[in-house]
Formats: C-alpha cells, structure tokens, sequence
C-alpha cells in the first residue's frame, strides 16, 4: 500500500509542475482535467506526508530513548513514543480509508421497494415486519419515512410496500439490504405447530432529483385513479391516486398513499426516476423485470442474503457467514452490528481491489 502512496505522490507533485506550464496555463481543457485529477488525490497526498512525518518523528524519540539512561526522561520518552505510535496507527487506517472508490450515490434518499415472495400469506406478513425493521431503524438515526404505494393483504400484510427514506448516509447504509430475505417460524394460523419457510425481496435504489435524470415529458403517460385499501375496495370517492408510465422502456410507478393527487404525482415521479438512473448506472438494456432480478431474484428460497430464524432466536446473513442471536432486537431496527459489519467487509474488498 505504501508504495501506491508514494506513486500517487510522485504524480501530484508531477501534475503542480505540469500545470504550472505556459502551454498547459494555456489550453483551458487540459488544465481542466490536470486540476480534476490533481483535486481527486489531493486528501490522499495530505494523509500520507503527515503519515511519512509522523513516521520519522516516531523514528527520532525511539533513537532517542535508546541513547537515554535518565529514569525520568525514559518515562517521558517512553509515553511520547506510546502516543506517536497511536497516532501512527489513527493515520494509517485514514490512508487505507482515503484509497476507496468513492460511491457518488452514498449521502442520497433512498427508495426502498419490499415485496412479498415464496410462502403465501406468512410472506406477506413478513414483508410488514421487513417494512417495521427499516422504519425502526430510519428512525434510530433521526431519518424521514415516507410510504409511496403500499398494497396490503387480507390478514394485515404486505404484497408490496415502495417508501422513501429522506436523511444522510441512508443509500450507504440501506444498500447492503438488496436481496432476498428468508424467515423460518411457525405463521399464527399454522395449527400443527410446524415451521414454515417463507421470503420476501427488498430492492434499495439511490433517490434522483430532477437536474440528475432528464426525462422528456412527451414519453410519459399520467393516469388518475381511486386509491384502493386491502382486499381492493376503494377508499377515496377522488380518484388522487398517479399511475406514472415511461413509454420509451414501460417502466409503471404508481403512488396512492397521499391524500392529494399532487404529492402522489411526485412521489410517482420520485419513483420513476429512481428506476430510470437505476437502469443507467448499471448500463444495461434489459427490460426493468431483469433489472430488479439483479438486485432482488426472483424470490426463491435459495437466492437467500439473510436468514431470520424465530426458533433459535438468530438472524444469519450469508454474505458474511455471520450469525446473531438477537433476532427480536435486529427486527425492532437494531442493524447497526450487520450493517457495519457488512461494510468492513466491502472496505477490505474494494481495498485489495484497488491495491491489486
């Protein structure tokens, strides 16, 4: 890693010289993209020459303390050393944190789309509890939630809930959630006692604002209709609730949950737009069915990313091979020790990665 460094110091101090040539002060474009890259590494080079200055100062006081036969000085040394060393190892985790790949979506909204699976009426419901776990947890770190189109079961579940989480850090927090869920318990209305596998799909996509994503408003379709509640009867006499289609690639998002056809025509839109730079980022052409399959499956029981085991009491994440037997705690919002523990892991991936 070290020697990374020192190449990405040599070309900072290669890009000061280049830049301040006559020919290169000249030609906007080139200085343009010479200060771009110089900017980019700059945080980089600070870390590491107070790195490389620590370093030697820590070098100095251990020469120091073996030429010293003073008790008193000794001590001082000694607890100068103790703290350079400290500090060397405070610097050393910044350096390693400074040459990941920066993620430009890490600090915006998300969209957060659950679906129920495999297992009938007992997904469902598990959906709902997925659902309560986010918001719990959302509101753990002082974030907004906000549902956008929710469409429920006849026993109090979810078939499908799409919300919006509003607060800094959410995507890079909630990201590590994209995937099937699987929960193994025994469902309220199983009379025989036996245990029942069911899944639900959750899909996290980074919210765009307008100025990031132009779409043309000829290439869409608006549609009004009467908001629905479960079992499908309908629960507004105005028909408020937005079905939003994008002609070009027939991505639908619909909102019904607000009470004015208004917010529900920009919840849509806020939807639909998350889809559309879904797709983008990714640079594929598919149809949006394979795009949420990328993220989500297809809801089998075998795409698993986390297991909820209500009879022994754990929560399993495949990803890292991890087991926590505070199932109850992890379901009333408690991530954090997944949540952090998934990210070290993505650090240390993309950290052998870059270094490769």
């Amino acid at each position: 890693m070290l020697d990374k460094l020192d190449l990405i110091e040599k070309r900072y101090a290669k890009l000061s010289q280049l830049m301040a040539q006559p020919e290169v002060a000249a030609d906007s474009q080139r200085l343009q993209q010479l200060t771009k890259e110089k900017a980019g590494v700059e945080g980089i080079v600070t870390i590491y020459q107070q790195y490389k200055a620590n370093s030697k100062e820590l070098a100095e006081m251990e020469a120091l303390l073996n030429e010293t036969a003073e008790a008193d000085m000794v001590a001082l040394i000694k607890e100068e050393v103790g703290k350079l060393k400290q500090r060397q190892d405070d610097i050393f985790q910044q350096l390693k944190l400074s040459l990941l790949p920066t993620d430009p979506n890490a600090n915006k909204d998300v969209i957060v789309e659950i679906r129920a699976g495999t297992g009938g009426e007992e997904a469902g419901l598990f959906a709902a509890d997925l659902f309560r776990m986010y918001s719990r947890y959302a509101q753990s770190k002082g974030w907004k939630v906000s549902i956008i189109n929710s469409n429920r079961s006849e026993i109090g579940g979810f078939k499908e809930i799409i919300f919006e989480v509003k607060g800094k850090g959410a995507f890079s927090q909630l990201k590590y959630e994209r995937g099937v869920h699987r929960v193994q318990r025994v469902p309220a209305t199983e009379v025989s006692g036996r245990i029942h596998t069911s899944t639900a799909t959750v899909a996290v996509l980074p919210a765009v604002e307008e100025i990031e994503l132009n779409i043309n408003p000829d290439e869409l379709k608006l549609e009004f209709f009467h908001s629905r509640g479960a079992g499908g009867q309908n629960v507004n006499k105005l028909s408020t609730a937005v079905r939003i289609s994008h002609l070009p690639t027939g991505i639908v998002a619909a909102c019904q949950d607000e009470r004015s056809q208004l917010r529900n025509r920009m919840k849509a839109m806020a939807l639909l737009r998350a889809r559309l730079f879904d797709i983008e980022q990714r640079k594929q052409s598919e149809s949006i069915d394979r795009e949420r399959r990328i993220q989500v499956g297809t809801g089998q029981r075998a795409e698993k990313i986390r297991t909820y085991n209500f009879p022994q009491n754990r929560v399993t994440d495949h990803r890292i091979n991890s087991t926590f037997h505070n199932l109850s705690q992890i379901l009333d919002g408690d991530l954090d020790e997944i949540l952090k523990t998934l990210s070290t892991k993505e650090q240390v991936r993309q950290l052998e990665a870059t270094l490769s």
